[in-house]
């Protein structure tokens, strides 16, 4: 350490990766000490230098280091600093495959590394709102959720499709928001813009309590959109992740006196709140939470086991789209670091 900071390094530098440099670079305990980037730094802006491979950064004595470039490369860059004793927060998804996922964990818990992955949408206002709200029972039973992520083409994604890219923070949230797993998948996917890979995908699931769950994701869409409603025995909850917003329409307790749209409607319509709550960055609270937890403080990070499964999930909805076929999910292994990772 430098002063009693943490020695961080950063790997990539695109789009994600000068976020976590911006982020890094004012981190409270951090110092960003090197930037690694083949192309390096037109900007010339940033304030740490940028390098041109990973043994360089190695060089420099790293606590941790952030992955921030393309999926397929998480694998050889991870399994490089662990085998270096180097902690390491990855960008999400953990990796292309769960072959290449279940190494990564591997490779990191033998070692006994702190390591994490970035599921920023966890620490999204709004979700983590609506998460204490249905701990505490305030919708009575959890009957459905369904998300909405639409928008136009990302070119600089070229590595993996919409499913392992954009999919991977529904399927996390989804599973982190209800506190249940996914035990089946059925999906469909088609490709329209021309690449390798799919760009839409339409999934249902159903999670461990039975909860149904719907998922929409593309990358055709000029409308951008993140939305997660949730539906229960007292309502239901619409969190929009792109302003932090978490709104709660609740069933109504006055009959409705007119015939025709007391049968039409179903349920009652209620008093609808839209809730007042801090709305920090998203990225900066990942940050802070990730570098407590590389010194020894007890964090709620995403761990390498958590993005496996949700690796797993991401895969069943793939082969189903593939086959035409329902997946059926294997009960996830015990995650050793649940005790400070998954509250």
């Amino acid at each position: 350490m430098s002063a009693g900071k943490l020695r961080a390094g950063l790997i990539g530098l695109g789009a994600m990766g000068r976020n976590h440099a911006r982020v890094l670079s004012g981190l409270d305990g951090v110092e960003l000490v090197g930037i690694v980037d083949p192309a390096g730094d037109p900007t010339d802006l940033l304030r740490a230098p940028v390098l041109p491979d990973l043994s360089e950064l190695l060089a420099l004595d790293i606590d941790y280091a952030v992955i921030a470039c393309p999926t397929a490369l998480h694998e050889r860059v991870g399994l490089e600093l662990a085998a270096h004793g180097v902690c390491a927060l990855i960008e999400k998804p953990l990796a292309q495959s769960v072959e290449a996922a279940t190494r990564l964990v591997e490779a990191f818990e033998s070692r006994g590394l702190v390591a994490g992955v970035g599921h920023i949408e966890r620490y999204n206002p709004a979700l983590q709102n609506l998460r204490i709200r249905l701990e505490a029972g305030e919708l009575g039973e959890v009957y459905q959720v369904v998300t909405r992520r639409q928008g136009p083409f990302p070119h600089r994604i070229a590595d993996v499709g919409v499913v392992m890219d954009l999919a991977t923070h529904d399927i996390d949230l989804t599973s982190w928001v209800t506190g249940e797993e996914y035990v089946s998948v059925a999906a469909r996917t088609i490709s329209r813009s021309g690449r390798l890979h799919e760009d839409m995908v339409t999934a249902i699931g159903v999670l461990s309590d039975g909860t149904m769950v719907n998922h929409l994701v593309n990358w055709l869409s000029p409308l951008k959109e993140r939305s997660t409603v949730i539906t229960g025995a007292k309502g239901c909850f619409v969190a929009d992740t792109l302003t932090a917003d978490l709104t709660f329409y609740a069933n109504g307790a006055v009959d409705t006196e007119w015939e025709a749209l007391r049968a039409f409607r179903g349920v009652a319509e209620g008093d609808m709140v839209r809730y007042a709550i801090p709305k920090r960055e998203p990225l900066l609270v990942e940050h802070e939470r990730f570098r407590d937890a590389v010194e020894g403080k007890e964090s709620d990070i995403v761990t390498l086991r958590q993005g496996l499964r949700t690796v797993e999930v991401a895969g069943m909805v793939l082969r189903s789209a593939s086959d035409g076929s329902t997946m059926t999910s294997k009960a996830p292994q015990a995650d050793p670091a649940e005790d400070v990772s998954a509250r």
